[in-house]
């Protein structure tokens, strides 16, 4: 019985008391849960995007030159840092705590760039006419359909909503990464990690909401230039 006893395996010793529950720091794991959740939040506001679009008569306004391209340069440069922040992680994890400040501060460029980017383009959004429930008129004149069916007004509301939501996002993370770099040489790997599974995070989201934003509506036909 007692040899049978002690050869019983009990998971609930490897935790260390619940510090590292599944082999993760809790706050690893916390990270993982707020991106699990996060996404579920993206999801469904693309989903509903997607149902609008897929019901509506929805306008194509985005010409392949310059909106594209400059959208295209926003992606750059949120990939970008993406791989400064690989770049940053991998020097943490070597101990080298200035190269690993150096790569965060150049994700924090990136990531700068790509909102003053965004920002501008919601500036010139805003100066042609779009609105979260409106419309420019030409907009509406040029994707009225032939049996007089008006595109619908609410794609000002998932542009700016979407892309709004996205951009404080980035934001947000600019500031966390601004944190962790001032802290560097007193916070531990882990920290720089966790900062990482955030900002990639952010960049993922992206390459769903470029492609379903921007690339779909394409202004095909130059119909707004004619």
């Amino acid at each position: 019985m007692s040899t049978e006893a002690s050869s019983v395996h009990f998971p609930a010793a490897d935790w260390g008391g619940g510090v590292h529950p599944y082999r993760i720091g809790h706050r690893k794991l916390g990270m993982w849960l707020f991106i699990v959740s996060d996404s579920l939040t993206f999801s469904a506001l693309l989903i509903g995007y997607s149902y609008l679009r897929a019901s509506n008569v929805w306008p194509t306004p985005f010409p392949f030159r310059p909106s594209i391209l400059f959208s295209s340069v926003m992606t750059f440069c949120l990939l970008s840092s993406s791989l400064t922040m690989v770049f940053g992680v991998s020097a943490s994890s070597r101990g080298d705590k200035a190269a690993a400040r150096k790569w965060i501060l150049a994700t924090m460029f990136f990531g700068a760039a790509f909102v003053i980017l965004h920002l501008i383009e919601w500036n010139h959004l805003i100066s042609e006419g779009l609105r979260p429930f409106s419309l420019p008129a030409h907009w509406v004149s040029t994707f009225t359909t032939s049996d007089g069916r008006l595109p619908s007004p609410l794609f000002g509301a998932t542009f700016f909503t979407i892309t709004g939501l996205h951009m404080f996002h980035v934001a947000s993370g600019i500031i966390y990464l601004g944190v962790v770099a001032a802290r560097v040489k007193k916070v531990n790997h882990e920290d720089v990690e966790i900062s990482g599974l955030y900002w990639h995070f952010v960049d993922l989201v992206w390459m769903f909401v470029f492609p379903l934003i921007y690339i779909l509506s394409v202004d095909v036909g130059g119909h707004l230039a004619r």
